[in-house]
């Protein structure tokens, strides 16, 4: 069995892979930038994006792609110059055109050959479990005699793998609908081609109109692989042993490319002081921090760096502040109103975990708990600007008996503990108002999480894991059919 279950560790690895390939890289190639974190006047995340480029004479080229020291995904774009002039107008936009749909092929061919790469290994396992099914139907067979107790483990370890299969259907549906996309671009290329030497033997419109649908269809296609449902969460990798008990220790989603600076803050009262270090291998290999001098002390470890600003709860209040780290002062502060606060309603660890401020793919967040929701959880929406509530959710998960939270993709998720063994076991998706009870396993390394927050960006999750400095890599599910599209 270690084989078979090896291999499916390494199919969801590889999903992943593609997850955070297509959401970081893929938007940057066609112009869209669909995934990209902004911070929106007024506060709310900006999501809308042209079908086009800002100028119809741009185009860009990806010429190579790697992944930094830090994990992240680097590509090299070159801009090409501004085409020469044409005879007439009509030649010069049919010219650009096909400039932008040949780039959209280069894009296409590289995700079709990531694909397809993958779907080899998907369709080997297929075969596999196919192959392990059929010879756990000759044992039932052929050896009735076997011992019942010995003969369920085996029955109950294959139906764990069962329901993969039509997963593995699912994804190689996936891979024929990449290159349905692959296979419309090439014929579009070719119509513009013949368009090129004949001129006039088709409407520049139409074509227009088939260019911009396709754009629309990868999208929407883009915008599905953004977000996905959580279905696994690797092993801790320890990056620093230091401070108290507990803390947090975060980087901002929304800082600029080249910006990898981190945030520390040890303790969870009664400090002011938050350190910042240069880069991740400086927090890793050094000692050398400026130091922020906030001008109240926080409460809990729920705090959160998001483009510049830092948000925290000030002890002993249900007041949300934020600072800008550009000019050391209070751009905001406000009441969360009816929250519970000085541990009226904390995680299980305690610590004045009261008000837990985190950020995900659509913005920032505040969960707490209140008297008229009875002590459990509630989730509210904040706009990043004015820290007014723009919607609020209430579970009936009792916030005292969960161990620490964090939000992905506007879906809130649970531990049941901060020490000894732990997972993630409750959900709670505001896209539905709806929730789950789940089993996601979740190493606690060091025996006592004390801060768990998830970072967009990186895709993982940052922890505080008893005086150790701890990331999670993420493990996102998602589905697409090609009649969504």
């Amino acid at each position: 069995m270690s084989v078979p279950l090896l291999k499916i560790g390494v199919v969801l690895s590889t999903m992943a892979m593609i997850t955070n390939w297509m959401s970081q890289t893929l938007p940057s190639l066609v112009g869209l930038n669909t995934t990209k974190l902004t911070a929106a006047q007024g506060g709310y995340p900006d999501r809308s994006t042209g079908v086009l480029p800002a100028n119809p004479e741009e185009s860009w080229q990806v010429y190579s792609s790697a992944q930094d020291s830090e994990g992240r995904c680097v590509c090299t774009v070159v801009a090409p110059q501004q085409s020469m002039c044409s005879r007439d107008a009509r030649t010069k936009q049919l010219r650009q055109l096909l400039e932008k749909v040949q780039n959209m092929t280069q894009s296409i061919q590289v995700l079709d050959q990531r694909t397809q790469r993958d779907l080899q290994y998907v369709e080997k396992m297929e075969v596999q479990l196919r192959g392990l099914e059929t010879k756990f139907r000759q044992v039932e067979e052929n050896h009735k005699q076997n011992i019942a107790k010995q003969y369920k483990a085996i029955k109950a370890k294959m139906e764990e793998l069962r329901p993969l299969i039509p997963v593995l259907e699912e994804y190689k549906a996936d891979a024929k609908l990449v290159l349905q996309f692959k296979e419309e671009v090439q014929n579009l290329t070719s119509v513009l081609n013949e368009l090129q030497e004949e001129m006039g033997a088709y409407d520049y419109e139409e074509l227009h109109n088939r260019v911009s649908n396709l754009e629309e269809r990868l999208r929407a296609c883009m915008q599905k692989l953004a977000c996905g449902k959580l279905t696994g969460i690797s092993d801790p990798i320890t990056i620093k042993t230091s401070g108290s008990r507990f803390g947090s220790w975060m980087t901002d989603p929304l800082a600029p490319e080249g910006d990898t600076r981190v945030w520390y803050m040890d303790g969870y009262h009664n400090n002011r002081f938050v350190r910042e270090y240069r880069s991740m291998q400086d927090f890793m290999t050094s000692d050398n921090f400026t130091s922020h001098r906030l001008p109240h002390p926080w409460s809990g470890t729920g705090q959160v760096v998001y483009n510049g600003s830092i948000y925290f709860n000030k002890f002993q209040s249900h007041v949300i502040i934020k600072f800008d780290f550009r000019t050391s002062s209070i751009s905001k502060s406000r009441q969360l109103d009816y929250a519970g606060f000085n541990n009226a309603y904390h995680y299980a660890w305690g610590g004045h975990s009261d008000i837990d401020l985190m950020v995900d793919e659509g913005g920032l967040w505040a969960v707490y708990a209140t008297n008229q929701n009875a002590g459990n959880i509630v989730i509210s929406k904040l706009n990043p600007n004015t820290l007014q509530i723009i919607k609020s959710w209430t579970t009936n998960h009792p916030k005292r008996s969960a161990g620490e939270s964090f939000m992905i993709c506007g879906t809130l998720y649970v531990t049941n503990g901060y020490s000894g063994g732990t997972k993630v076991y409750y959900a709670y998706s505001t896209n539905s108002s709806t929730y789950e009870y789940i089993d996601i396993a979740f190493q606690n390394k060091y025996s006592h999480i004390s801060m768990l927050d998830y970072n967009p960006r990186d895709r993982a999750l940052y922890a505080w894991n008893n005086g150790h400095q701890v990331l999670y890599n993420v493990t996102l599910f998602h589905v697409i059919r090609s009649e969504e599209l």
